[in-house]
């Protein structure tokens, strides 16, 4: 690669090893976290083709930026860059993860007031739910449960804080959901035996 830039371009090496190269290995960090972020959330999402591609790419731009820095051990600048990049492509990958809104989440809320004006809301946005009535420390409280799309998750905070704004919620990642069935619980632990599993029932 050095000679193409350095020869063929025309670019001085100096240049090359002080400041394009670092900043090509900067932009490769980026570019291979960033897109492992996004493979971790298809691999969540259960998306295996998709995931299998993003990982096959990671390793090729990772694999490139690496080469460059053994090629050019010497070079105090591209130890800065590797790292840099790194930490940058979390921030990019973290926004990108924001931006895509990929998912289903689990929302609980728990309310001691009214809950029919939340329920007419779910109901008008089709959004399937379970209503429990249960007890707390201060009596009769209202539970309900409620799986969404990711992205339809803010409009539906904004509602819940006009017309319950004491009500207290959570909101969790869901790996899959199911018309009929349960939800799978999400797992941060992949074994070899799911691992394989997985890739038969995708075939």
């Amino acid at each position: 690669m050095e000679n193409f830039f350095t020869e063929t371009l025309g670019i001085s090496p100096n240049v090359f090893s002080y400041i394009l190269l670092p900043l090509l290995i900067f932009i490769a960090r980026i570019g291979d976290v960033s897109i492992n972020t996004i493979r971790i959330i298809y691999v969540l999402g259960g998306r295996r083709f998709t995931a299998t591609l993003l990982g096959f790419f990671e390793s090729f731009i990772w694999l490139m930026a690496i080469r460059q820095i053994f090629e050019h051990l010497d070079n105090w600048i591209c130890y800065v860059a590797y790292p840099a990049g790194f930490a940058t492509g979390i921030f990019v990958g973290m926004i990108i993860e924001e931006r895509i809104a990929y998912g289903k989440v689990i929302v609980r809320i728990i309310t001691r007031k009214g809950i029919n004006e939340l329920l007419g809301y779910l109901n008008s946005k089709r959004h399937r739910y379970t209503h429990v009535n249960a007890e707390g420390p201060d009596g009769h409280e209202n539970l309900v449960f409620t799986v969404l799309e990711r992205e339809d998750l803010e409009q539906l905070l904004l509602t819940l804080k006009k017309i319950l704004p004491t009500a207290f919620y959570t909101v969790e990642k869901v790996n899959r959901a199911a018309e009929i069935g349960t939800i799978a619980e999400q797992s941060t632990r992949w074994s070899l035996v799911s691992w394989l599993r997985s890739i038969r029932s995708d075939w």
